[in-house]
């Protein structure tokens, strides 16, 4: 599966919100007693942010003309 430069960039800037997003969640909610593995590090909920922004703005898999013609004369 090949990327276009846009879907590259829109990846990337999915990944950077999640991030801060995450760091965030840390900063405004963390855990401050130390006891919560994940709240109370800042790389970790900052890497979990990463990953969450980076699979939702993931490129989903577009459909073939084929398969939209198909749907199309189902319908008419």
């Amino acid at each position: 599966m090949k990327f276009s430069q846009k879907q590259w960039i829109l990846l990337l800037i999915s990944g950077v919100i999640g991030g801060l997003i995450g760091y965030a969640y840390y900063y405004f909610i963390g855990c401050n007693s130390g006891h919560c593995p994940i709240t109370s590090n800042w790389k970790l909920t900052t890497l979990y942010g990463l990953v969450g922004g980076l699979i939702i703005g993931f490129p989903s898999k577009k459909k073939s003309n084929k398969e939209d013609n198909n749907n199309n004369k189902e319908i008419n």
